[in-house]
């Protein structure tokens, strides 16, 4: 990136708030700034709603600065009230610090992909935390805090109002660790700049204060947007939840169907927030979706790099060659099985122990609900409607065998164009 990083986050509409925008600018004109986010880890994976903060790291590298990325150890075992209308439930410290490694290893795994590994810098708070008495906590950091001004934060004002929930002290000092964090690594490391989601303003905001009353260093805030759909849908969630980094919980077809799926009203914008693309390239996939939107260019480019960059070239290959074996004129015996299982995950589905268990094709097809009835199955069956495998069945006393399965134990029927059922055999299913 030649441009200031600053002016790259603005024109991708990445700049939220911003404690002073002027001298932030004029101070990134320099190369290696030291900044830091932070990630508690509060489950086993990141999410989608951990990539902003995430690329923006990666975005600070490659325009030349110096990222931490900071592993919440310590604030991970308190619980943060920011966006939560109640108190969170509390792991134990096993837990956390088993999941601070599995998020470090994911994360320092997609800083490789982006090339930037070497200029971001993994930390966890626990480290200058846990040897820190109360006495000391009180004495050295909690003076320099009134409760007023804790008191007029959004994330505790909120909380305070509720009656039937409150805040916990736990919580209401998070704030405070978050602060000491910063102010800590403006002492040993020359941190400036903290980054952050929309909802962590506040508590960033607390750092500039304790360093600005406890040692004379220049400190800035920066936070990116809280994502929104135009739907009203919640950004990162699917019908079956939360949209994860880690293939084992989403998988790399389901990963690229959710961002393919975006809303021609919320592509642009995406396209800005999640990917590296120019403005150039974009203005012109902003183009296509006005004058073509059936199309869906923008919405192509925007899984293809999103899934590039969460899961590689091979896994993103594999997604491709599947959809097209699918959907298009691709070889459904040359796709990845894998992948072929996560695509056909909604399709209905039945087991039969072998390929003699299986019923006859009309019945199949009603079992499968792929036709209401055996009569109507055997009409779309003469009509050239049903294909197994990909292969057009015209006889309804078609004999299954061993060309009809993908992967030993898969046979996929399909009706028109879109519809599929999946029939598993032993222990294929």
């Amino acid at each position: 990136m030649s441009r200031n990083i600053f002016d790259e986050l603005s024109w991708r509409g990445l700049v939220n708030q911003v404690s002073d925008a002027e001298n932030l600018r004029e101070h990134l004109e320099a190369p290696d700034r030291v900044l830091y986010c932070g990630f508690d880890p509060t489950a086993d994976s990141l999410h989608i709603g951990n990539l902003v903060p995430l690329l923006g790291l990666a975005r600070f590298a490659l325009a030349g600065h110096r990222p931490l990325f900071l592993l919440g150890g310590a604030t991970g075992l308190i619980g943060d009230p920011s966006g939560k209308d109640k108190e969170r439930t509390l792991n134990n410290a096993d837990k956390v610090q088993a999941s601070a490694e599995k998020i470090k290893a994911q994360a320092m795994a997609f800083f490789e992909r982006m090339g930037v590994s070497g200029r971001i810098e993994p930390v966890n708070n626990l480290d200058w935390t846990k040897n820190l008495s109360i006495i000391d906590f009180l004495r050295d950091v909690g003076k320099h805090f009134t409760v007023n001004y804790m008191l007029a934060k959004e994330s505790v004002k909120g909380r305070i109002n509720r009656e039937e929930t409150g805040i916990s002290y736990t919580e209401f000092s998070y704030m405070i660790l978050q602060a000491y964090d910063f102010r800590h690594l403006s002492e040993t490391r020359g941190c400036t700049l903290q980054i952050g989601g929309g909802d962590q303003f506040g508590n960033i905001t607390a750092g500039l204060e304790f360093i600005r009353r406890s040692r004379p260093a220049p400190a800035f805030a920066l936070t990116f947007p809280l994502i929104t759909t135009a739907s009203g849908a919640k950004f990162g969630k699917s019908e079956k939840g939360a949209i994860f980094l880690d293939k084992t919980l989403t998988s790399p077809y389901a990963f690229y169907q959710y961002w393919f799926n975006t809303d021609d009203r919320d592509v642009i914008n995406y396209l800005k927030y999640f990917t590296l693309l120019d403005q150039e390239s974009i203005d012109a996939l902003a183009i296509d979706t006005a004058d073509n939107p059936h199309l869906r260019l923008a919405q192509k480019r925007l899984a293809l790099e999103v899934t590039t960059m969460i899961h590689g070239e091979d896994e993103t290959r594999k997604v491709l060659d599947a959809s097209q074996a699918l959907f298009g004129s691709g070889d459904l015996s040359a796709a990845d099985p894998a992948t072929l299982r996560a695509a056909l995950e909604a399709a209905p589905c039945v087991s039969h122990p072998s390929l003699e268990a299986i019923p006859p094709l009309p019945r199949l097809l009603a079992d499968l609900g792929l036709c209401p009835s055996n009569s109507q199955a055997r009409k779309d069956i003469k009509a050239g409607a049903i294909s197994i495998n990909g292969q057009r069945i015209t006889a309804e006393e078609h004999a299954y065998g061993p060309g009809d399965l993908l992967a030993g134990h898969i046979l996929l029927v399909r009706k028109g164009k879109r519809n599929y059922g999946v029939v598993t055999l032993g222990d294929g299913a």
